[in-house]
């Protein structure tokens, strides 16, 4: 299996690194290659996760700071006219794709894989993305009468910063990760891609599928296009934030075309995926697993009162204003009611009879009679289903992951409507056996569905699916231009082997 992470696993300090780990650790069976882009030097010098057996090796490269040295196959000064003609037909379909309004998807496809089947042809072009002839494409994309407004007005900085940014993207192109001289296969010898997310992480898998039709399966549990939309630098002019918003959206949608099976996390995500251009028959939400055993010696289990009111807990972030006011209604009409809070600043004022608890722990959950659900931000709400692995009543704002998790197994209230919030938490206080019912409810449920061998156990069935339903096909051997390609100095990623490589006859991984 090939699993191409993009600023997460291996890296201890990447994101989504505690998933892939339990995911590769407990599909033993299963032998897998990473293909990892780090973001940054301080994620390379923080280390690595401690590597189990079945990772075969790692291939790293980064997706910062200037070329490599050496790292450039071959300037673009040394193509030949033929070449230089093929890289401004491409980069000239890409250009026009992110500076063109309406449906450019075709337009993209085309240049993306142009390009990358110049760089396998030529070892890369590193250099010739950042060289004159890509700044010309882009400015002549940028002038044309039918270009967006928001990139009409390019300077020749934007277009230094833009074909700077897109080098860094579109390094994935000049890995040497597809087949090399040396007989190491890459991505030609793995059975199946399992990107991590739909961005840069994803190009791989679409040139493995591309160039090998290897089976392509795309896994979010955040929405990479948002990311980038909320992490976008500042200081960034109009047209280069236009140029990498239509980048970033056609990588999406291309990745979501040719992925053989997309899955979710949530419904939010889902959401932005349909958005995108996500055909609905090939998505199928995996909900992320939680450690149900944290939560098992107080599953079902209610401390005893001594003479104390009920305790209400606000749980999943800093509470919002209007949870302050539903507080206020619901402690006027039941003032025996503690509350209790997590995620209020140090310093910040709380009401009279509010407590702050630092961070939810299984202790926290057991002693609450309602856990309300705080915060209403973006994933999947894991105080909700730690909540629900405790056995206890839950009051939650009508969003849509939230509701999609909780299912009949709560309450769920109109967001941001303090007096549905208090009218619900009143409900729950005042009929402890409703409470209790919807607790067993919820933690059978959760058992059910957000356990982390539940996860696990999904993607095994779908990795299973997804080689059964692929065409079966040889060893690939490596490009038949091996000798240009060694003679060209192509660019690799670094290599880290777990194990003795196999021989080439050993079969595909």
């Amino acid at each position: 299996m090939g699993l191409l992470t993009e600023g997460g696993y291996p890296y201890a300090a990447g994101e989504g690194g505690e998933w892939c780990d339990r995911l590769v650790r407990g599909l033993p069976r299963h032998e897998f290659e990473v293909y990892a882009l780090s973001r940054s030097a301080r994620q390379e010098d923080g280390g690595w996760y401690a590597l189990p057996g079945n990772v075969r090796r790692i291939r790293a490269a980064p997706l910062w700071g200037g070329p490599a040295p050496g790292g450039a196959a071959r300037a673009h000064g040394a193509y030949g006219r033929r070449e230089r003609q093929r890289f401004t037909a491409h980069f000239g379909d890409l250009a026009a794709a992110l500076t063109t309004p309406g449906d450019q998807a075709y337009r993209f496809a085309e240049g993306l894989y142009g390009l990358a089947g110049l760089a396998r042809d030529e070892g890369g072009l590193v250099a010739a993305l950042r060289s004159e002839l890509a700044l010309r494409a882009l400015e002549t994309a940028c002038r044309a009468p039918e270009a967006h407004p928001g990139a009409q007005g390019v300077r020749v900085a934007d277009l230094l910063v833009v074909a700077g940014l897109l080098e860094r993207a579109l390094r994935p192109l000049s890995l040497d990760w597809y087949g090399a001289p040396d007989g190491d296969l890459g991505l030609a010898g793995v059975d199946l891609c399992h990107a991590a997310s739909a961005g840069p992480a994803a190009l791989p898998g679409l040139l493995a599928r591309r160039f090998f039709g290897t089976p392509l399966l795309v896994t979010e549990y955040g929405v990479r296009l948002r990311e980038h939309y909320l992490t976008e630098p500042t200081g960034l002019s109009v047209p280069v934030r236009t140029l990498l918003s239509a980048f970033h959206r056609l990588l999406a949608g291309e990745t979501y075309a040719r992925a053989s099976l997309i899955t979710p996390g949530d419904a939010q995500v889902r959401r932005w995926q349909e958005r995108c251009g996500a055909d609905r028959g090939r998505l199928r939400t995996v909900p992320p697993g939680v450690d149900a055993s944290l939560y098992e010696a107080v599953g079902e289990v209610r401390p005893e009162r001594r003479g104390e009111g009920p305790v209400l807990l606000l749980a999943g972030g800093p509470p919002e204003p209007w949870l302050w006011e539903a507080t206020t209604v619901l402690t006027l009409t039941r003032p025996d009611v503690r509350l209790r809070v997590t995620g209020v600043p140090e310093g910040g004022p709380l009401p009279e009879g509010v407590t702050r608890v630092a961070a939810c722990g299984p202790e926290d959950y057991a002693d609450a009679d309602v856990i309300v659900i705080a915060s209403s931000g973006e994933g999947f709400p894991v105080p909700l289903a730690e909540a629900m692995f405790c056995g206890r009543a839950t009051v939650v704002p009508d969003t849509a992951t939230a509701r999609e998790v909780v299912g009949g197994t709560g309450l769920v209230v109109p967001a941001h409507d303090p007096h549905a919030l208090a009218e619900g938490c009143l409900t729950l206080l005042d009929d402890p056996a409703r409470a209790e019912r919807l607790g067993a409810a919820a933690r059978a449920r959760a058992l059910e569905l957000f356990t982390v061998e539940q996860n696990i156990a999904t993607f095994g069935g779908i990795y299973l699916e997804l080689l059964s339903a692929a065409p079966a096909r040889q060893d690939v051997a490596a490009p038949r231009d091996a000798a240009s390609l060694a003679a060209a100095g192509r660019p690799r990623g670094l290599a880290w082997s777990a194990r003795p490589a196999s021989p080439s006859w050993a079969g595909r991984r």
